[in-house]
């Protein structure tokens, strides 16, 4: 699935009454809002990888199974819809399933409702399993009998960046230790907070807030500590398109497509 200002592939599949979803609560912590008393884009990431490994460990396969295996899963690239605003001590019913896989990546989709029951938030997050040097490994069979779920006949999902024009902002950024997770990476949702901050700085800070926004971003490569990065972000076709680069060597980490 390639995304842009109006991607195919809508979040339109209902969790209810898949066979291996998992459901849980989440309040809306002080320190997870912004100044405007509305939750960080960023915290619906935090939560959908939570929510993520709970059903794991709930089925079974809890850190220490993957540990042992020298095998992880981590987000390969999310698709994400903020539908209303969620103010500050919300209680989220966050519902999670996996909807379907290839050989080599899985999707999970996630549903975020008010209190009311109210749709707040969509996302589609596509996850590949890694070994220890990183690389992408075949999805083990044992997650077919505790995870079934249909074989999908699209893609994963892929940000189609246009080609950057001359006039383009770039802000500088760096990897920080609070950045790391306990597997020594930076979360996927880090790269969320620095993708607003380059929008931010390019004049449009009231973007992160808006709603309904919806944000789309395609994880490349990992940023190691210590790295200078180089937000690459510009306005086109009623979206911004952020590149997320190391300076050292120009790889590109992350690409994302944010629109209202």
């Amino acid at each position: 699935m390639t995304t842009g200002p109006d991607p195919a592939g809508r979040l339109d599949r209902p969790v209810e009454g898949v066979d291996n979803g998992f459901a849980t609560g989440y309040r809306v912590r002080f320190d997870e809002a912004g100044s405007g008393g509305r939750i960080r884009t960023s915290a619906l990431l935090r939560y959908a990888s939570d929510i993520a490994w709970r059903h794991s460990e709930d089925l079974g396969f809890d850190r220490t199974w993957y540990t042992e295996r020298g095998r992880w899963w981590v987000v390969r690239a999310i698709d994400l819809e903020v539908l209303v605003p969620i103010p500050m001590g919300t209680t989220l019913r966050l519902a999670t399933a996996v909807v379907g896989h290839r050989r080599i990546w899985a999707r999970r989709r996630g549903e975020f409702r008010l209190p009311d029951g109210t749709l707040a938030a969509l996302a589609l997050a596509d996850w590949v399993i890694v070994d220890e040097r990183g690389r992408i490994l075949r999805i083990p069979v044992d997650f077919g009998d505790a995870f079934p779920n249909p074989e999908l006949d699209g893609e994963i999902i892929r940000v189609a960046v246009p080609p950057t024009p001359p006039n383009a902002a770039q802000l500088i950024l760096r990897v920080r230790p609070q950045d790391l997770d306990p597997m020594g990476h930076v979360n996927n949702a880090i790269y969320l907070d620095w993708i607003e901050e380059a929008i931010a700085s390019a004049g449009d800070p009231d973007a992160t807030t808006t709603v309904p926004r919806r944000i789309a971003i395609e994880y490349a490569a990992s940023a190691e500590p210590g790295d200078a990065l180089a937000a690459t972000t510009w306005r086109e076709d009623d979206a911004w398109w952020v590149r997320l680069s190391r300076v050292g060597d120009g790889a590109v980490l992350a690409r994302a497509c944010f629109s209202a």
